[in-house]
């Protein structure tokens, strides 16, 4: 009899929210073999959901399999361990029910461990295999008797900018806004403090980028940032382009709560052990701030809107640093750091394509038209 064994789970959306799977499988803590394991395609979803369903699956995989076994769950989704475990509260309500009908499957004694993305691959694969099942005509369902496809999703990652793809890609152009006072005076400027407008320079750099955009054409749609900066930079596109703007809360730049209208320097002055716990860490907040997994989380929600909105077109996204970041991020499939490691100009021009099936090409990046 298994005395120990191990949930690996995972979940995810090719679109977020978009079409979803989840991986789990359980596998014996000693021998490192595989006892059950099920990939399986959830319909239109977010990763939250589908990382919830992974777990659900694989508790219950437990109870089939192993019902006196001690337990160990390990997921790269640090949400669902964090709450799971008690440390972080369940404030979404769609995450409720999913956490309550784990908690009723959860045996005695589990340990909860959180592992980096790279050490959950099995579970992925899983996913992925169950995505692949479904696009190719089958259930969308992989399970104990058949064998994950671990090779395909890896394959299919490594093919982007390679070769042709299903259907057509939807093109989003980000235009981060023109400067304004606080970008000169390079001041913290996010949503909770003031909501400053263009300068004279602001203005020329929005027509400048407005110029560019009149000169690439196709572009079929504006959507923007409800700030001041964004409205303003997106208004001056508007007129170049002659098609009017729509707003997206969702790609609001971070707030950063008591350290908006302050420079890097005086905040490192004022909260130094603040300042720094949140370079070390995108789960941390600034005080009465938001902290950069949540604008991920919720950048990550408008992009699924976009790409819903507007399939297969050209759409201008004007928005700020943070979230340009995000999509830039999530486009590449890069660690959440990386963001500490993109430089983006005012007024400047990343390009990113979306394909139907979810993978991503990063045409253009901090493009600073002249």
């Amino acid at each position: 009899m298994t005395s120990r064994v191990i949930i690996e789970a995972d979940g995810g959306s090719r679109g977020n929210p978009g079409p979803a799977s989840y991986g789990a499988l359980v596998r014996d803590a000693d021998t490192g073999v595989v006892i059950a394991q099920r990939g399986v395609t959830i319909g239109v979803a977010t990763n939250n959901v589908a990382e919830y369903s992974g777990l659900i699956a694989g508790l219950e995989l437990v109870r089939e399999h192993a019902p006196d076994a001690q337990v160990e769950v390990r997921m790269d989704s640090k949400l669902v361990i964090e709450q799971m475990a008690g440390r972080w509260k369940i404030k979404h309500a769609d995450m409720r029910p999913l956490a309550q009908q784990a908690q009723r499957l959860v045996p005695p004694g589990v340990t909860w461990t959180w592992v980096p993305r790279e050490r959950n691959k099995a579970a992925d694969a899983l996913a992925n295999a169950a995505l692949d099942d479904q696009r190719d005509g089958g259930s969308g369902h992989v399970s104990e008797a058949a064998p994950t496809r671990r090779s395909k999703p890896a394959a299919a990652a490594s093919s982007t900018g390679w070769g042709g793809r299903a259907g057509e890609p939807t093109t989003v152009i980000l235009l981060r806004h023109g400067v304004t006072e606080s970008t000169e005076r390079k001041l913290f400027c996010g949503t909770g403090g003031a909501d400053p407008g263009l300068t004279q320079t602001g203005e020329e750099q929005a027509r400048r980028a407005a110029a560019w955009l009149s000169r690439l054409g196709g572009v079929d749609a504006i959507v923007a940032s409800p700030l001041q900066r964004t409205r303003e930079t997106a208004a001056i596109v508007s007129a170049e382009l002659s098609i009017e703007v729509g707003l997206e809360a969702g790609f609001t730049e971070a707030s950063f709560g008591d350290w908006d209208g302050y420079s890097f320097a005086e905040i490192l002055q004022k909260w130094p052990s603040e300042m720094s716990a949140w370079l070390g860490s995108t789960a941390v907040a600034p005080p009465g701030g938001e902290t950069f997994d949540a604008v991920h989380t919720r950048v990550s929600e408008a992009r699924g809107r976009l790409l819903q909105a507007h399939p297969g077109r050209t759409v201008v996204v004007v928005s700020h640093v943070t979230p340009i970041k995000m999509m830039v991020r999530q486009a590449l499939d890069a660690p959440m750091r990386s963001i500490y490691q993109m430089e983006l100009s005012p007024a400047s021009i990343s390009t990113i394509s979306w394909w139907p099936d979810g993978n991503a090409s990063l045409r253009t990046f901090n493009t600073v038209p002249d």
